[in-house]
């Protein structure tokens, strides 16, 4: 418990009846303006779409001194209440969850979760003021706990009770779970941290998550500080697990995170499940937003406009370099092996080189285009877009190589001098560039604009060669020696991607067409249900006709099978494996200064 200064905004919030999937809302605005501005944010940061939280905000009213007060609706998400000044005006309303992502609110009768742009009004002109929120316990049942990364005012043991914010900003940015979850603490780098769990099967091994977590924890804090103290002096990770899922979203002091339930470690068993280390990933990911995105920031993120999208193109930055030291951090604190992380490597360089709106966008410009284009994927994204996650992270390691080739620094001192000039603050391309020359001596514009500006590949075969990494042509999969993406089922191939100038677009694909199966020159007639039944039926054929169902009526498509040994002159499908050792010892072991 600490003593804090009173909140001029004060929530309560209740989860009055789960079953409803309602949370009730108390909103006191100790000092309003005359006519008092309400608005609920249309986004939140680090998930770049125009969400329309508004929608889920119904029974909306005001009073003051017990009397009602006028609302007026300004548009979709903004309001007006015709008050006195000065004189304590409540709200009420209630919040629909039913998002169980890590983006909304999500309410049942086993597990409540909520981050305050979904949920928290903003009083227009006071979000600078300290803000206060009681997070109230469900009124029938029993057993249940809360957690956020707010400063706790009179909690208790529970976690139930009432929390201070500096202002609006951090309000928003500290999700609440609460629930029936497992919680462990745990101390890295003298900063205390805390996992909770919700929805763990009882095989679960939280020793384990615990242990290999502080291990993250301390790579990604001395990577910063080496032997100093972070910035943060708390740190909540909130995990809800589930059937089947991934993904996470940064704060500035937690991170909320999704994982399916059969990737977790489990009690007595050695070998983890492979997908232990994507979650491992996620949480080295998230985690170095702390500093990478929440702290040192675009520019353009200085002050955060609730109310539009926020446009930056830096997000192959704030993102692809995150990506980058995810999986890289890993291998420096001794959770994955060289040969695990050049398969995470390869994957994700496949993953470019098969995109082919990588020679139509920019990562700069898919940073500029997230709100419109990285949200809203459709059958043409890979066509026409390219992730600033994954080449972004591309970028990081040309960049990473070169200075290391070049023998004056490393990609680690970059960062970590970024992080000086700008105290951990707001930052610009040119800041990038400002670091590049002090540290090297060397003018990187040129690189930078061909990298992140430009649309040509990325030197990724020779820089790897200078850390004794071999690049070697791989035989592609089926589906993108045709040019296709496609989903699997034993009724058949549902095709989900025609890529641009592949096979499957020249013999007249598209997507949402069922292929059911192939005809051959002799007219003999196949059905399949997966991709490697074409080699199966097909034998020897360079060209079979391919049945295809679309809108229920059946086409017949002229299709050129790829040839044998095709994948030996192509460029999409890599494989990277180890030649000098101890080049590639120097590189993926180096440890924080």
């Amino acid at each position: 418990m600490t003593t804090a200064a009173t909140p001029s905004v004060f929530f309560r919030v209740e989860p009055t009846d789960p079953h409803s999937h309602l949370f009730q809302v108390t909103m006191v605005v100790a000092k309003p303006a005359a006519e008092q501005e309400l608005a609920l944010p249309v986004w939140i940061p680090g998930s770049y779409l125009v969400r329309e939280f508004s929608k889920n905000l119904q029974q909306l009213t005001a009073q003051q001194d017990g009397k009602p007060v006028a609302l007026q609706q300004l548009d979709k998400h903004r309001w007006v209440a015709r008050c006195r000044r000065n004189q304590a005006l409540t709200l009420t309303y209630e919040v629909a969850a039913y998002d169980h992502s890590v983006r909304t609110a999500w309410l049942d009768a086993s597990r409540g979760f909520f981050n305050g742009t979904s949920v928290c009004l903003r009083a227009v002109g006071l979000e600078n003021k300290p803000h206060g929120i009681e997070i109230a316990p469900p009124p029938r049942i029993k057993g249940w706990q809360a957690a956020t990364s707010l400063t706790p005012v009179q909690v208790n043991r529970a976690g139930f009770g009432t929390y201070l914010a500096a202002n609006y900003d951090e309000l928003v940015d500290s999700p609440v779970e609460m629930g029936k979850f497992w919680s462990a603490h745990f101390t890295a780098c003298g900063v205390p941290h805390r996992i909770v769990v919700a929805g763990a099967a009882a095989s679960f091994d939280g020793e384990r998550l615990v242990a290999d977590t502080r291990r993250i924890c301390e790579a990604e804090i001395r990577f910063w500080h080496g032997k100093g103290m972070p910035a943060h002096s708390h740190y909540l990770f909130m995990l809800n697990v589930v059937d089947d899922g991934y993904g996470g979203l940064e704060h500035r002091n937690s991170t909320a995170l999704i994982c399916g339930r059969r990737d977790l470690p489990r009690v007595g068993e050695k070998q983890a499940p492979e997908g232990y280390n994507t979650l491992l990933g996620l949480i080295s990911h998230e985690y170095f937003h702390t500093w990478n995105v929440k702290r040192m920031r675009p520019a353009e993120f200085a002050r955060y406009d609730y109310d539009q999208e926020n446009y930056t193109e830096l997000l192959w930055f704030f993102e692809g370099f995150t990506s980058y030291y995810d999986d890289l951090l890993l291998r420096r604190a001794g959770l994955i092996d060289h040969a695990t992380y050049l398969r995470l490597l390869t994957k994700t360089i496949n993953q470019v080189q098969q995109t082919p709106g990588r020679q139509v966008q920019s990562v700069a410009e898919a940073s500029f285009d997230a709100w419109v284009k990285y949200y809203r994927q459709d059958e043409n994204t890979p066509n026409a877009t390219v992730s600033y996650y994954t080449k972004g992270s591309l970028v990081a390691l040309c960049l990473d190589l070169a200075l290391r080739q070049q023998g004056r620094s490393t990609l680690d001192d970059v960062m970590r001098a970024l992080w000086q000039r700008t105290k951990g603050g707001p930052m610009s391309q040119d800041d990038v560039l400002q670091v590049l020359h002090k540290l090297t001596g060397k003018d990187w514009s040129a690189d930078i604009h061909q990298w992140v500006h430009g649309r040509d590949e990325l030197p990724l075969k020779e820089l790897l060669a200078t850390q004794g990494i071999e690049w070697q042509a791989d035989e592609p999969a089926p589906a993108q020696r045709l040019g296709l993406r496609v989903q699997e089922a034993n009724a058949g191939v549902t095709v989900k991607v025609v890529l641009r100038g592949g096979l499957a677009e020249q013999a007249g694909f598209m997507a949402g067409d069922e292929w059911v199966g192939i005809e051959l020159a002799d007219g003999e007639a196949w059905r399949i249900s997966k991709l490697d039944d074409l080699a199966l039926y097909a034998g020897e054929a360079k060209r079979v006709t391919a049945i295809v169902a679309r809108d229920r009526r059946l086409l017949r498509l002229p299709l050129t099978l790829p040839r044998a040994g095709a994948g030996a002159d192509r460029a999409d499908t890599v494989r990277l494996s180890v030649g000098n050792a101890d080049l590639a010892m120097h590189w993926l072991r180096t440890e924080a200064a």
